[in-house]
């Protein structure tokens, strides 16, 4: 079968020669595991001695009941030489951020190449007790920039601009697919609907009762899933609590804990307002919008019948979302949304610490007479941004509102 590369793969590579530990978090089933094997894959072909340890499989857990035992087991495998030793899903482990940090601090010639699920005790307890020896690789679903990449077969790889400069026809096609079933990999390799609703219901449950019932004890499943289809209908949209607390019945602090359970296990991404003045701009609720679109559209009931722009409109909002936190990636950067009192409102404000970029998104071609929106005129006039983006589905273009450069800019060009 046709595999689908990755990027962060490239990355791990070149830190597999780091002694930190190589931590590798994101959601279930984006492909950790077929990722690592493939790492060890590469390095004995490098003449590099490995040992691959999961903690879903029986055998192996007793290597982890001690740190000696561990020990005694990569002993027996490396001897007192240099290995590589892959352990998968680690949140398995009780107290799995002490016993690494335990071997670790031993100074062993071994490098240690870790992964797993996103549960509150690999988010929270593993990387405070490992702070300064690991470093943080997340993988999430598939990219838009990965996906055509595969579907292609690599044949534009280094010049995807350029194709989609080209064949208006297929980028279109390709991001209406993409906006409907989302990233998941075994969702791509699957063209049967019918297997692809199925390998999304399975993921999704497999969230709820493994994730969500399992690792983090809660106990109102039903009212967590009905939480998450809400968020679901109402991306791009404020956070109301009072609303959603009498909606699904549990209090607003309940909701709150939901909603961080849910962000620190990779199912939705939280953004706040910017704001410089609190009397003209609004209230600290923040919006949400999700990892995955395909899971998103699963949760209504909608996984793959999307297909009219206004449906589509918000999905493509999130998209871009997801582009440009992979864009800023190690940049420091923040992202915002911006809203006033009166109304205005600007989708994303990326904060640099020294410059502001507003952006507006919009699923459509733009013309090219553009009109911009009072909500764009209004920021620039109270910020005045060096420059402020228009991202579209086509058209480019420039152009000056006082001292602002204003970019339409085709979404692709944000790859």
């Amino acid at each position: 079968m046709k595999k689908i590369e990755r990027k962060l793969f490239e990355e791990i590579k070149k830190h597999l020669s780091s002694k930190e530990i190589s931590l590798i978090i994101g959601p279930r089933q984006t492909g950790k595991t077929t990722l690592m094997t493939w790492l060890k894959e590469y390095l004995e072909t490098q003449d590099q001695k490995t040992a691959f340890f999961s903690l879903d499989f029986e055998p192996d857990k007793q290597f982890f009941v001690s740190q000696s035992a561990l020990i005694a087991k990569l002993e027996l495998e490396f001897g007192k030489n240099k290995g590589y030793v892959f352990i998968d899903e680690i949140q398995r482990k009780e107290n799995a951020g002490i016993f690494l940090k335990g071997i670790y601090d031993l100074n062993l010639p071994y490098k240690f190449i870790v992964s797993g699920s996103g549960s509150l005790e690999l988010k929270e307890k593993i990387h405070e007790s490992l702070t300064g020896r690991k470093r943080i690789f997340e993988l999430n679903t598939v990219t838009f920039e990965e996906f055509v990449n595969f579907k292609t077969d690599y044949r534009y790889k280094d010049k995807l601009v350029e194709f989609f400069d080209l064949d208006k026809d297929q980028t279109a096609n390709f991001l209406r697919e993409y906006l409907n079933f989302g990233g998941y990999p075994k969702v791509i390799l699957e063209d049967r609907l019918s297997e692809k609703i199925k390998i999304i219901d399975e993921i999704y449950h497999s969230y709820l009762e493994k994730d969500i019932s399992y690792l983090l004890n809660v106990a109102k499943i039903n009212e967590f899933s009905s939480l998450i289809k809400i968020l679901a209908s109402q991306i791009g949209n404020l956070v109301n609590y009072s609303e959603l607390s009498s909606t699904v019945g549990i209090s607003s602090q309940t909701i709150k804990n939901y909603l961080w359970y849910a962000e620190k296990t990779f199912i939705i991404r939280r953004i706040n307002p910017y704001f410089r003045n609190i009397r003209k701009e609004i209230t600290k609720s923040p919006m949400i919008y999700f990892y995955d679109l395909g899971l998103r559209n699963y949760t209504l009931g909608i996984f793959g019948n999307l297909y009219q722009p206004h449906e589509l409109g918000f999905l493509f909002e999130n998209l871009i979302l997801n582009l440009l936190r992979e864009k800023l990636r190690y940049t420091g950067s923040s992202i915002y949304f911006w809203r006033t009192k009166d109304g205005a409102e600007i989708d994303f404000v990326i904060d640099s610490k020294k410059e502001i970029l507003p952006i507006e998104v919009k699923y459509k071609k733009l013309d090219k007479k553009v009109l911009i929106e009072r909500s764009m005129t209004n920021f620039i006039k109270e910020y005045s941004p060096k420059e402020a983006w228009i991202v579209n589905i086509g058209v480019e273009k420039e152009f000056f509102i006082n001292k602002t450069k204003v970019k339409i800019i085709p979404f692709f060009k944000l790859l």
